[in-house]
């Protein structure tokens, strides 16, 4: 039986079978999975990161700055403009957390699997906060979009990459560090970022731009990457919240009310003549921003594990600690079975998406030509699997699952963002067919990394067949779905094969390529249960 609390008594009964306060946690120690897979990676660093951010002020921390969302603050007592967003004190200490930690200079610093060690960094913040991580994740993915030009990296790169957090609301020269924000969409256009109707007009070095944007992500960056048509065709800018000691004309119109990431700002806002840097040449403005879109749908593939194992840690606890028949839940067959099901899409999820993060590091083109293929693969597949994940963890909790007091409606509000940001499921699907055709490498590699490992499960060079016998050329649109997640699929069985102990890749071949599986989670036989369950402990 669940031992009581010491203080558990009240007026009318005794609180028994439920359970306590979990404390402090070790994110980094208790995840075997995430140190098996994150080889490559910093793991002194990450181990501290852990340790730090699974601290229990940190998850209340999380909790109060989703409780307590952003408020547009659009002028002063006098009616001057401000444009500024306030946020609770708990959304600047998890941003200090983070960016202190290095989420978004990590990579850019010259150590050894920098981008594996973010990546890992993205997976374990979001078990905590997910909201925080938008901000810092463009803060991060910018650095590469401002290389087309020498002074804009040379002026914000050492501000995005101080390992500080400034919330301070300064220009950029005053400041100790800097944020960078996105502002793409436009409501015609949508993910046709071809349709931008914001003009950009020349103004001496510089340009003015004029114009609305239907979704801007942290509103209250120092800076925006965004797209505005100059005389040239499309082009790319960094649009400055402050001009010299003058507020730039960045109108915030109101903050997005949105389904979840509600510590996290989004607004629409219009560039009424907004000061612009013009970033590459005019015409050349979708190239330098899908640099930054490259880099944000890492962290879009690594954010769904995160939720997987925030939601089945709390299931996995419930179940532990609640009894049924004077029999722990974690006992009941039944209860073992879902919880390993589930289990499996989550470990798949994680492994996937560090060993992707592995190629962001690499130097060679093949590493390159594979990165871009696979971080779609890993984006789709990982973000299809999420909700319906979290979905049934909660219900492993009752009705106390639905309670936000658990947390687990938090993160089930937090599923569908990822699959949408950065490219929905079509778009990546469409995406990843364009790269094979104009990439020819990208689909060697991966040929490579799928036939690498045959030989060891006959079911997995079963599904091999079945899939290059279906698909024996690149399908045409209306399969796209079901030739992407057959990929990705057999992908992380094959990288759970390389990485994963030997019952983890067993069931996930037998359930997810052998049709041992039925139609729900939890329906599931002829596995190693208490070996994939000893990964949630």
């Amino acid at each position: 039986m669940v031992q009581s609390h010491p203080h558990s008594k009240t007026d009318t009964h005794s609180i028994t079978n439920q359970p306590t306060p979990r404390g402090d946690l070790d994110l980094w120690l208790g995840d075997a999975a995430l140190r098996d897979h994150a080889f490559g990676a910093d793991s002194d660093h990450l181990a501290l990161y852990g340790r730090k951010i699974g601290r229990a002020d940190m998850r209340a921390a999380g909790r109060a700055a989703n409780r307590h969302p952003p408020e547009a603050v659009l002028f002063d007592t006098g009616g001057r403009r401000l444009d500024e967003v306030s946020f609770h004190p708990a959304y600047h200490m998890m941003m200090q957390a983070g960016l202190g930690a290095g989420y978004a200079a990590l990579p850019w610093e010259g150590a050894t699997g920098g981008h594996s060690t973010h990546a890992a960094m993205v997976y374990l913040t979001t078990q905590v906060d997910p909201g925080v991580c938008c901000p810092m994740t463009m803060t991060y993915a910018a650095v590469p979009a401002l290389r087309a030009s020498k002074t804009l990296l040379a002026d914000w790169v050492p501000k995005l990459t101080a390992r500080l957090y400034d919330p301070s609301v300064h220009p950029l020269a005053s400041k100790t560090a800097a944020t960078m924000g996105m502002a793409l969409t436009e409501k015609q256009g949508g993910s046709d970022l071809s349709g931008t109707s914001t003009q950009a007009v020349r103004d001496g070095d510089n340009y003015r731009l004029r114009g609305h944007k239907w979704f801007c992500s942290a509103p209250m960056s120092d800076g925006f990457l965004t797209l505005a048509q100059a005389p040239g065709g499309l082009s790319a800018f960094v649009v400055p919240r402050w001009t010299d000691e003058v507020r730039n004309t960045i109108h915030i119109q109101r903050l997005k009310d949105k389904l979840g990431n509600r510590s996290n700002a989004s607004a629409e806002i219009e560039y009424a003549d907004a000061l612009a840097y013009p970033l590459g040449e005019e015409g050349d403005g979708l190239r330098h921003l899908l640099e930054m879109v490259h880099h944000t749908r890492l962290d879009t593939a690594l954010a769904p594990a995160g939720l997987m194992r925030a939601a089945l840690s709390k299931a996995h606890h419930w179940a532990q600690n609640r009894t049924l028949t004077e029999a722990r839940l974690i006992d009941q067959p039944l209860m073992r079975s879902v919880l390993a099901d589930l289990a499996l899409d989550w470990e798949g999820t994680l492994a996937l998406g560090l060993h992707v993060a592995r190629a962001f590091d690499g130097h060679t083109d093949r590493d390159r030509a594979f990165a871009r293929l696979s971080v779609g693969l890993a984006k789709f597949i990982g973000n299809k699997l999420a909700p319906a994940l979290v979905c049934e963890a909660m219900e492993t909790m009752g009705g106390m699952g639905y309670i936000e007091d658990t947390g687990m409606p938090l993160l089930f509000r937090e599923t569908p963002l990822n699959s949408i940001w950065e490219g929905s499921g079509n778009v990546i699907c469409l995406d990843i067919l364009r790269t094979l055709r104009k990439v020819p490498l990208s689909g060697d590699v991966l040929s490579t990394e799928l036939g690498e490992v045959t030989g060891q499960y006959r079911q997995y060079d079963a599904a091999l067949r079945t899939h290059m016998q279906r698909f024996p050329r690149l399908p045409d649109e209306t399969q796209a779905r079901w030739y992407v997640a057959s990929l990705a699929t057999l992908l992380t069985a094959s990288v759970l094969m390389r990485h994963a102990p030997a019952p983890i890749a067993e069931a996930y071949i037998a359930t997810r390529l052998d049709g041992a599986r039925g139609p729900v989670a939890g329906a599931i036989s002829g596995v190693d249960i208490d070996a994939i369950l000893q990964r949630l402990t």
